[in-house]
């Protein structure tokens, strides 16, 4: 399984659903075989894609589902530069009927765009370095 340590603490962003350390076994397997691709986006480009998709397609995404819709217009934008014809399929997992706050503070620039680095990926990954291996 594919974890940051029970010490990770993440930022205080609003996709309050993510913050999980770790990313469950089958996830972890799909990542580790190649099936699927990790990517990670700033909150504030999510809140861009959200409002995009909740105007083009009369849903508010949840916040935390902002991030699938970030990619998945991503991906569209790749296949439409290169030419490249392909079904694009994405999980809403959740509408934003109860975060409409959280969609008022990025509307009021009231919200911040934090980055992981690398430097505090390695600080996280130097805690598990004690932990045995399977």
């Amino acid at each position: 399984m594919h974890t940051l340590g029970h010490g990770f603490v993440p930022a205080p962003v609003h996709a309050g659903g993510l913050r999980y350390h770790g990313a469950a076994p089958l996830v972890s397997h799909l990542l580790q075989g190649d099936h699927i691709e990790a990517r990670a986006y700033q909150q504030l480009e999510c809140f861009e894609a959200g409002v995009q998709f909740a105007r083009s397609e009369c849903i508010v995404p949840a916040p935390e589902a902002n991030h699938v819709v970030k990619g998945a217009i991503d991906e569209a934008i790749r296949c439409r530069d290169t030419g490249e014809e392909k079904v694009i399929a994405l999980n809403l997992c959740g509408h934003g009927h109860f975060d409409m706050a959280a969609y008022a503070a990025y509307f009021a620039g009231e919200l911040e765009g934090h980055e992981f680095t690398d430097q505090m990926l390695n600080e996280n990954m130097k805690e598990l370095e004690a932990l045995p291996t399977l």
